[in-house]
């Protein structure tokens, strides 16, 4: 009876929270919790093959949603925290919601992003069978602390699911140490496909003896094809690598003796295909329609996300960190178009109070982004501008109001494109804003083709 109290609370909380235009993907769980407090491991038995665990700092949340459009495609009932709640409350929520009247459900599978700073409260309600972690970059250094403090949380998590089959990234040689001596698999891109024009800036130093490590070529941040000259730590045997990367037009790349050719944009996107091809087949479940599955995946908000305003496309994305924000500016960059940018910084709980991350951002490339305007907005509208101001990049107006700056880049003739850079709490509000302006002035199609290609998640 405590059970089906509690379902029933989560789903009238859901409900509730709809109405008055919020998301609930978390708080319904938070109150089913007080009510029955192990809800969770009572429905986590409705799950018959198998609980898959996503962590991990950038990409968890499209990883995730990829992966289980993948086994929906494939022909299987899943329960997915797809909203990105990825704290208990979150997932209490997810299972609460895949609930029938009487509180239970079928699934297969369970599909859930986790918090890597919650992974150890999350399991100790349920065991995954694989756990899949994409990166670890600097991020919320309020709330995380150092990467080493993440790294340990994630190493206790990952001894509490005892027998878990981890899914690595073996190009990031943070994340690749969590294999050793355990059962992982490892995927990465196994050639050099970018400029090796920038530093290393996270994790630089060698995992294992904290001497500075050396790359045979890397990709962004730390990931690449590391190697310590003292004491030989190394990036490990991909089992699923890339290779044959092409990004000139769509993105193409081969793994497994299969070729990948979708219409995403940013090179990040390779490591969440991967991650998804790589856990798949570690589950063991065929992958002959995969380039299906992608053309068909529509991602979550966001991730350079196209909304049409008036005939001119504007590109929202979610950039939190200095590892997002760096490979949101590379993606700028390979846009040939006059574009105009918006970046839009809070400093919110969810966000992280501590803005210095900032200054850890590449922004001086946007000098090379064939900009015909930057807007600065946000909660910390001048933190960001006084950035730019270090970087030598003139900011052409600073604002609060968004939708004000939505409309002078609609207005701008010189430009074909505008970029919404955002962090999290940003996203929505920054989202309901151009939906507004597009109901507004209209165009929902775009007045020309979209030179730049397709889009898809980050």
């Amino acid at each position: 009876m405590r059970k089906i109290i509690a379902v029933w609370a989560a789903k009238l909380a859901s409900v509730a929270g709809r109405i008055v235009g919020k998301k609930s993907s978390s708080s319904p769980g938070v109150l089913a919790l007080k009510i029955c407090p192990n809800l969770i491991s009572i429905l986590a038995k409705n799950v018959k093959k198998g609980v898959i665990v996503t962590c991990g700092t950038n990409g968890k949340t499209t990883t995730n949603n990829l992966l289980n459009a993948a086994l929906e495609k494939s022909g299987y009932s899943t329960v997915c925290n797809n909203l990105g709640a990825n704290m208990v409350g979150g997932i209490a929520t997810a299972f609460a919601r895949a609930c029938n009247i009487f509180g239970t459900f079928k699934a297969d599978y369970a599909v859930l992003e986790v918090d890597e700073a919650s992974a150890r409260r999350v399991f100790r309600h349920i065991k995954p069978d694989y756990m899949l972690i994409t990166n670890l970059f600097r991020d919320q250094l309020d709330r995380y602390g150092e990467i080493d403090i993440t790294v340990d949380l994630l190493n206790e998590a990952i001894d509490m699911a005892d027998g878990v089959r981890l899914i690595l990234n073996g190009d990031d040689p943070l994340t690749a140490r969590f294999g050793e001596g355990r059962d992982a698999v490892y995927f990465g891109i196994s050639e050099q496909v970018l400029p090796q024009t920038d530093e290393t800036k996270e994790g630089r130093f060698c995992a294992k003896c904290g001497e500075e490590q050396e790359y045979n070529y890397f990709h962004y941040s730390q990931l690449g094809d590391y190697y310590c000259p003292h004491c030989g730590n190394k990036r490990p045997k991909i089992d699923f690598a890339a290779t044959d990367v092409d990004l000139s037009e769509s993105m193409k790349f081969r793994v497994g003796g299969r070729q990948i050719d979708v219409n995403y944009r940013g090179f990040y996107n390779i490591y969440n295909i991967l991650a998804v091809y790589a856990a798949l087949n570690a589950i063991g479940i065929k992958t002959d329609n995969f380039n299906a599955i992608l053309s068909d995946y529509k991602p979550q908000i966001g991730r350079m996300e196209l909304i049409p305003i008036g005939g001119k496309p504007f590109i929202l994305n979610l950039a939190k960190n200095p590892a997002g924000f760096n490979q949101a500016i590379q993606t700028v960059l390979l846009d040939k178009r006059r574009k105009d940018v918006i970046v839009a910084i809070n400093d919110l709980a969810n966000d992280g109070r501590d803005v210095s991350w900032l200054w850890d951002v590449d922004f001086d490339k946007l000098g090379g982004a064939n900009l015909n305007a930057l807007i600065t907005t946000g909660i910390r509208l001048y933190d960001i501008s006084l950035r730019f101001k270090y970087a030598d990049i003139k900011v052409d107006d600073i604002t609060q109001d968004m939708k004000a700056a939505l409309k002078k880049c609609l207005e701008n003739s010189e430009s074909d494109v505008c970029y919404v850079l955002v962090n999290y709490t940003a996203l929505y509000p920054t989202q309901t804003t151009m939906l507004e302006v597009q109901k507004e002035v209209g165009g929902n199609e775009l007045v020309t083709a979209d030179k730049g290609g397709a889009l898809s998640a980050g």
